[in-house]
């Protein structure tokens, strides 16, 4: 249960939504922050609680995330009834049918541009990474030095400024630069399309998750993890706080679901509306 009983109060009636849809970051929010992107892994009991509400009738789940599609696969290992957003919004697979993203011949000679641009930050800056995605690259300044982090995104944010067509973005110890622009805010708003939910969780610990929490509307219930400042309406402290809030979310869906229709007059929404 929430330390804050506001947050349980909300998600008491989020239980009671007719079309229930659970979104959640994935790295600093289903799973702790690592320094190797490759090593991030959920909790066991945050992807246990996940796949649970999957089981449910009427509730859908779904990663929103930064990370590159390829990546988010690899590391979260999501059920197939998971729906995945990645690369901030720039990549989705919302089934079997989904299209891989493609990009026009001008976006890919911007990719390439970018990508040289961020190469010589690199280059001039021991302990920064590169990363490639489909739709664009990112910066990774974790393993540096604090002053060469600094430096280096100061860098990465000057040229990129020069760049015609770029959306920059930055979280926490990356800077990444898309030729597609989406949002994470963009993700959501598709997946409450696709599922008809009338009910939206999402938890996100970065600055990015930010466009997913303007994108939610009343009812719905916005989760900051950590600190920083955030436009959610509430907060826990860390993922191991979101693995304890997707139990309690489980156990309150079930019990949504297995109430007499009579009995939940004034406990939420009619689950028939």
């Amino acid at each position: 249960m929430p330390a804050d009983p506001r947050l349980q109060h909300a998600l008491e009636r989020l239980a009671f939504s007719p079309v229930l849809l659970v979104c959640m970051d994935f790295d600093g929010t289903m799973a702790p922050l690592t320094d190797r992107a490759e090593d991030a892994r959920a909790l066991p009991a945050a992807g246990a609680a996940l796949a649970g509400l999957n089981d449910l009738p009427q509730t859908r789940t779904a990663l929103v995330s930064g990370r590159a599609l390829a990546s988010l696969r690899n590391v979260a290992g999501p059920d197939e009834r998971t729906l995945l957003v990645a690369s901030h919004g720039a990549e989705t697979w919302l089934g079997p049918d989904a299209r891989p993203l493609e990009l026009d011949e001008q976006q890919r000679g911007l990719l390439t541009v970018v990508t040289e641009t961020i190469s010589r930050v690199v280059e001039e800056h021991p302990g920064t990474g590169l990363e490639r995605k489909p739709a664009g690259v990112v910066l990774h300044t974790r393993r540096a030095a604090p002053d060469v982090a600094g430096t280096a995104t100061v860098a990465a944010l000057r040229a990129l400024e020069a760049i015609d067509g770029v959306h920059v973005m930055r979280g926490k110890m990356v800077v990444e630069a898309s030729v597609v622009t989406a949002s994470k805010g963009d993700g959501l708003a598709t997946l409450r399309d696709v599922t008809g939910a009338t009910g939206v969780l999402f938890a996100g610990d970065d600055v990015t998750d930010e466009t997913a929490f303007t994108a939610l509307t009343p009812g719905d219930v916005g989760v900051k993890v950590g600190d920083g400042r955030t436009c959610a309406d509430y907060r826990v402290p860390d993922p191991e706080d979101v693995a304890d809030l997707l139990g309690e979310v489980l156990r309150l869906r079930r019990e949504a679901l297995e109430m007499p229709l009579l009995d939940r007059d004034g406990l939420g929404p009619s689950m028939d509306e």
